[in-house]
């Protein structure tokens, strides 16, 4: 190689791979310090692309099991509803059937009449209970429903029922006019029965829904995996590197500093 002196080819090299260290270096405290394997896009185009929406789908996923407990809060809240429906009518079809007793004069019934009246009362109360402003059960003569989505896509979903527990339980309980012997006991059996079929379907809605959930939960905690293995950094790996470069940063700067040196060489000659 010649001796020149405008000219260092040695230490143009020797900055390059200075260079190219310390960028290695910058960015391995970068990944280390934020815990992200891509710290700006040119690190991994495609893969932050399919982060993104792989991290949107994991917000909308806990989005929608969020909503799936709210539904399954409105189903205990209708459940609990009809359970005191469901001991109001027993108390009630117990009140009609002392009432049948010929030992009881008309003074002993007028005091089971007041008490079947006060229940028929607070059944009717029950009818028009709600939660958070929605009707746990319908006043139409057919039960509605509400839609719960069960998938992050919004592609499937599943119908919670607004029960007509007024007309299940019958005009006749709710009505407040009849008198305790003059109410039918097949008609308090026979809304015991609806009620208990109203408890059956809820039961089944809330069991779906459970099992809604838990799927959700298994692909929230897979895409979350899947996520991690894109963006996270490995920090085992990446200390690993970061200790490459800082070495080969400390051996180009020695490099640089020899090659700068080197031109001495020519003063030399000249002397």
């Amino acid at each position: 190689m010649s001796v020149v002196i405008n000219t260092n080819a040695s230490a143009i090299a020797a900055k390059n791979n200075l260079n190219k260290s310390n960028a290695m270096l910058q960015n391995s405290l970068a990944r280390l310090s934020s815990g992200s394997k891509i710290v700006n896009p040119a690190d991994d185009a495609g893969g932050l692309a399919v982060s993104m929406k792989m991290s949107a789908a994991i917000k909308r996923t806990a989005a929608v099991n969020n909503n799936i407990a709210n539904a399954q809060s409105f189903l205990q809240t209708q459940d609990g509803a009809l359970g005191t429906a469901t001991k109001i009518l027993d108390r009630m079809s117990e009140l009609r059937t002392l009432a049948d007793d010929v030992t009881k004069n008309s003074t002993d019934k007028g005091n089971y009449n007041t008490e079947f009246q006060a229940l028929k009362g607070q059944l009717d109360a029950i009818t028009g209970e709600k939660f958070n402003g929605v009707s746990l059960f319908t006043d139409a003569s057919s039960a509605a429903s509400l839609s719960v989505s069960i998938t992050e896509d919004g592609g499937k979903s599943v119908s919670i029922s607004q029960a007509a527990l007024e007309n299940s339980v019958g005009t006749a309980l709710t009505g407040g006019s009849d008198t305790l012997t003059a109410t039918n006991l097949s008609s308090i059996t026979s809304a015991l029965q609806n009620v208990a079929t109203i408890r059956a379907t809820n039961g089944a809605q809330s069991s779906r829904l459970q099992f809604a959930s838990d799927m959700l939960s298994v692909n929230q905690q897979n895409l979350e995996a899947a996520n991690s293995r894109i963006i996270d950094v490995d920090v085992a790996e990446e200390s690993t590197q970061l200790a490459r470069a800082n070495i080969l940063v400390q051996a180009g700067s020695s490099m640089l500093s020899q090659a700068n040196a080197s031109s001495q060489v020519a003063l030399r000659l000249l002397g």
